[in-house]
């Protein structure tokens, strides 16, 4: 059974309990000073407690995806490879489709109702990366009465070290994008669901890192190429948005601001506004100045042109840590960029927060988008 499994929990949950029974149960008769005695109520106790943690280490897993499976959490997983070049040129496509499944609303089962997500890996030409992701593909798309239309696409990254199941599991946008499409608050969107980090375990914070992983060459030149190719999307900035959360939020706004050509919209939620040094992310810099200051989003807005794109942030005034640096990225930004904000009175750095804040995000990045 997977890490995420409901029955790997359940079964936690219920041995925590019947060692807990057990525990008052037998502990009567477990009350001799005996070495056997001892031994005993201390198993017990061990016991009891790697089972009540063990039941809060699974939930808060389902809760925030933190990981995706046995080998991710124990440290074995070491695929999707870096440096593995998809080259159309010899016959097959940059994106291959790996698997299907519905999505879990009403007539889910059936694509033309439901819509259906892909389990897909990208190949990245320019920057010589491959990742996986998960599109889903609205209803729409697969009704004969839109058989020719092209449709809007954003990227939707998790945090770090976030899982892309997370964003269906967790934070729910497939079900919230067709819940919103159907309702005619939004049109439909494809979404493409990964992880901010195309190099795991290794945060790359969406930095063409000197020596290292290309990551902002891959989101900004061969993700969106490799999916106008497989797709009907179209290939212009304004069919093109970008979606995160903490770590994917800050990649989604430094990816619009940057690259304004190639996404007309970002929006970050809970996103911070400056690359992070630590043991996650190694050296990302290597010494190169020019690329450390494009990497602050604050000095990128002070001395650069601003770029035409725009930009949604999201904080809330007690329980996140970044409000405060959100007024000041606000203040900051100057026309033709365009910047629109969320903000709650209490929410913390989590999924519910950002399960409240996607319906919003989603039509606000609907609106900034074309078909055309």
């Amino acid at each position: 059974m997977g890490l995420t499994s409901n029955k790997v929990l359940t079964l936690a949950v219920l041995l925590a309990v019947l060692l807990f029974v057990g525990t008052i149960w037998l502990w009567p008769r477990l009350a001799r000073q005996s070495w056997k005695a001892i031994t005993g109520r201390v198993g017990l106790l061990i016991a009891t407690q790697i089972a009540i943690f063990a039941s809060i280490g699974l939930s808060a897993n389902q809760a925030f995806g933190f990981y995706a499976t046995w080998a991710d959490l124990f440290g074995q997983e070491t695929s999707p490879g870096v440096v593995v070049d998809h080259d159309p040129a010899k016959g097959e496509g940059p994106v291959k489709v790996l698997d299907t499944q519905p999505v879990n609303v009403p007539g889910g089962s059936r694509p033309a109702t439901g819509g259906q997500i892909q389990k897909v890996d990208i190949g990245g030409k320019a920057s010589n990366i491959a990742s996986p992701a998960y599109v889903y593909l609205p209803p729409e798309y697969f009704q004969p009465q839109y058989k020719n239309r092209k449709f809007p696409a954003s990227v939707v990254l998790t945090g770090y070290p976030g899982t892309a199941e997370a964003l269906i599991k967790g934070l729910h946008y497939p079900q919230t994008a067709h819940r919103q499409a159907a309702s005619g608050k939004m049109q439909p969107m494809i979404l493409i669901m990964m992880r901010p980090t195309v190099a795991p375990p290794r945060d790359t914070e969406c930095v063409d890192i000197p020596g290292g992983p290309q990551t902002e060459t891959f989101f900004a030149k061969d993700l969106p190429t490799a999916i106008s190719g497989h797709y009907r999307v179209g290939t212009k900035a304004d069919n093109w948005g970008i979606i995160g959360d903490s770590t994917g939020g800050y990649c989604a706004l430094k990816l619009a601001m940057h690259h304004p050509d190639r996404y007309a919209a970002g929006a970050g939620l809970s996103a911070y506004y400056k690359a992070p040094i630590d043991v996650t992310t190694g050296d990302l810099f290597h010494g190169d100045k020019e690329l450390e200051q494009r990497a602050n989003l604050n000095w990128y807005l002070e001395h650069m042109p601003p770029p035409k794109t725009s930009l949604l942030v999201s904080s809330s005034k007690t329980g996140e840590s970044n409000y405060h640096d959100t007024l000041k990225f606000i203040d900051k930004v100057k026309a033709p960029t365009r910047i629109s904000s969320i903000t709650l009175d209490s929410g913390g750095h989590n999924f519910n927060t950002w399960r409240r804040e996607i319906p919003a995000t989603l039509q606000w990045i609907s609106g900034r988008l074309s078909d055309n």
